[in-house]
């Protein structure tokens, strides 16, 4: 996205959901949207495939059974 792109979508998501915005701040939150895209794009260039992704299957372990004590309560 250029400049004007970004700069057009802060200022069309702040009047959607109704933020004061001066434009100073406005200048920030664009610069900031830059950087993050451009971290962004720096990611996307990267070659990794399936087995790369280190994240596991969360699987919860099952309840013990309940002895006659607590069930009794």
């Amino acid at each position: 996205m250029d400049d004007a792109k970004i700069a057009a979508y802060v200022g069309s998501t702040a009047s959607v959901l109704e933020l004061p915005l001066p434009p100073e701040r406005a200048a920030r939150v664009v610069a900031h949207l830059q950087r993050t895209a451009a971290m962004a794009a720096l990611l996307d260039t990267a070659p990794l495939v399936p087995h790369d992704e280190p994240a596991e299957i969360y699987s919860p372990a099952a309840f013990p059974p309940m002895d006659d004590k607590r069930s009794q309560l």
